[in-house]
């Protein structure tokens, strides 16, 4: 009698995320779709929505407002980074299928396992666009305008790791989008202080994928696959800091250009989002090992407490 075959992909799950909420509680029939948008594995959806709820709420702050219309902007954008994360995450498993195929902690992904084909992919995908899209309509023409232009960086982000060894950076233009957006829904218009937010957010990215590829730098290295983690090497570490110093300097003067007539309490609660976020890098730099995979998985979802503690300040400031 054969052996029993009890590799992830033979029962549907995916060999770096076993025991979810997917595995055990969604219909079998939408555990595939459901592993293709990474409703399985929540820590990237953070990572897209709490730029969008710094900008918010900071974008109230400099207008010293908080009212159902800015509830509404977080609740659109909450709703929004779930979709838009799905369906950027479908888009990267269609264009990376073949890669997927090739890296151990991939290949049981829905595509190159052939739990669903391209075309089922591509029309999931299109679904959860369709939705974000008709939630983007009920904001601001000017962030409906900034969520379409959106669709590029997307777009293209798949493909930077193919041209260039700073994959992050094309990662941080699409997931930190959501400052430039959630600023001009709340207000109108798009000033210093979004461009500013935007660019720490970037540049927290930076450091957190970096941690996210070294999980993967051997795979990568065998099927040409560029990223920052190849890139620096034993220098990560070094680099890391240099991020995490560039997000904190740029979100502190976000600040200091949202709230220049703020009362010296307001400011000094908003003022310690960037530091509070900057003590908790500096606690994962501690316990980072860059040749130890779990870890780096562990660090890389720690990451979205770094994110909720600037909504935090930026929160008790508000309502201060």
């Amino acid at each position: 009698m054969p052996a029993k075959n009890n590799a992830p992909e033979a029962t549907g799950q995916v060999a770096d995320s076993v025991g979810n909420w997917v595995d055990r509680l969604a219909p079998r029939f939408a555990q595939p779709y459901l592993r293709l948008s990474r409703a399985d594995r929540p820590a990237g959806t953070w990572l897209l929505l709490l730029p969008c709820l710094w900008s918010a709420l900071l974008a109230s702050l400099s207008q010293d407002r908080f009212g159902p219309d800015v509830i509404w902007v977080m609740v659109v954008c909450a709703i929004g980074a779930f979709l838009m994360r799905g369906a950027g995450c479908t888009w990267n498993d269609i264009t990376d299928r073949k890669f997927d195929a090739e890296v151990a902690r991939t290949k049981s992904r829905p595509i190159p396992s052939g739990q669903v084909t391209v075309k089922q992919a591509a029309v999931w995908m299109a679904v959860q666009a369709l939705i974000a899209f008709g939630l983007l309509l009920t904001l601001h023409p000017l962030a409906i305008m900034l969520g379409v232009m959106s669709l590029a960086p997307v777009a293209v982000y798949p493909f930077a790791k193919r041209f260039t060894w700073w994959p992050q950076i094309f990662l941080g233009i699409a997931f930190n989008w959501g400052a430039l957006l959630a600023w001009a829904a709340v207000t109108g218009d798009i000033g210093w202080p979004a461009f500013l937010l935007y660019l720490s957010g970037m540049a927290w990215t930076l450091f957190y994928d970096t941690i996210y590829a070294h999980q993967d730098t051997e795979d990568d290295a065998l099927i040409g696959v560029k990223s920052t983690a190849r890139l620096f090497g034993e220098n990560s570490p070094r680099w890391l800091r240099l991020f995490m110093l560039i997000s904190v300097i740029l979100m502190a003067a976000s600040v200091l250009f949202a709230l220049p007539n703020a009362n010296v309490l307001t400011l000094a609660l908003a003022i310690g989002a960037p530091w509070a976020a900057a003590w908790h890098m500096i606690w994962q730099l501690r316990k980072l090992d860059i040749n130890d995979p779990d870890i780096c998985l562990f660090l890389f979802r720690a990451n979205r407490d770094t994110g909720l503690l600037p909504v935090l300040f930026f929160a008790v400031a508000l309502f201060t």
